[in-house]
């Protein structure tokens, strides 16, 4: 059994606007559990399609019951894959998350859709779900219940985040296209992998784990296919 979630939300700000955001929301004071973020591949493609795969590694505390099942010493860092997809013509922006460890205490999946609003004006859609799940024989179920309680309470939080980046965002006057922000982002990208060796030796490893997950060695192709397909029923109509 895997317990389901699903929101949508109307951001009140441009698609643009969004995007950029997006690529800049951490570090952010409502986000203090996410420790660091790295670009592991991206490449825009011939319809001008932004492709990123980024790892990121969070904390969260865990509640007294639940360390009965972390062995002695066991990390308890959590190291996300978060696949993505810009799409400036069909002016969307997709994302696909999952964790790498732990994913017999807990495994949650999440998908984003960010889609510029054609009836509201500067207004972004936001779609989120979930779907969260544990193989711990006899403690599934309540497990599953407080992996959702904690995904709600991160999401709010993820919510005020990207708030937090549209704001600086805001303040400081930018105003940017996607276009510019794609050929930024993949310029800043490249600037940073040939300047950071120690930064690529720690991805080499859980990069091939991300890779393996989708059955193939990172090409633009294969994650975006891996992204973009319905790997998992379309369930939401609405707030829950």
């Amino acid at each position: 059994m895997v317990k389901y979630f699903c929101n949508t939300t109307d951001i009140k700000s441009t698609w643009d606007h969004v995007v950029s955001a997006f690529w800049q929301r951490y570090p952010n004071p409502f986000s203090t559990h996410v420790l660091t973020e790295d670009v592991v591949y991206r490449e825009v493609t011939t319809d001008h399609r932004l492709l990123s795969r980024r790892l990121l590694m969070k904390t969260n505390r865990l509640p007294r019951w639940a360390e009965r099942f972390f062995p002695a010493g066991m990390s308890r860092y959590v190291y996300i894959v978060e696949d993505s997809i810009v799409d400036p013509v069909n002016r969307s922006l997709t994302t696909y998350t999952w964790n790498l460890n732990h994913t017999t205490l807990m495994s949650v999946e999440e998908r984003c859709v960010f889609l510029d609003s054609a009836e509201l004006p500067a207004t972004t859609q936001l779609k989120r779900e979930a779907w969260i799940s544990s193989s711990i024989f006899g403690f599934s179920k309540p497990i599953q219940e407080f992996g959702l309680a904690r995904f709600k309470s991160n999401q709010v939080k993820a919510m005020k985040g990207l708030e937090y980046a549209l704001s600086n965002l805001q303040g400081l006057g930018i105003r940017l296209s996607v276009g510019v922000t794609l050929r930024s982002l993949v310029n800043k990208w490249h600037y940073e992998d040939q300047g950071s060796q120690q930064t690529g030796r720690r991805l080499q490893t859980y990069r091939g784990r991300a890779v393996r997950r989708n059955g193939q060695t990172g090409q633009g192709e294969e994650l975006q296919r891996s992204t973009a397909q319905e790997r998992r029923p379309n369930g939401c109509s609405g707030t829950q």
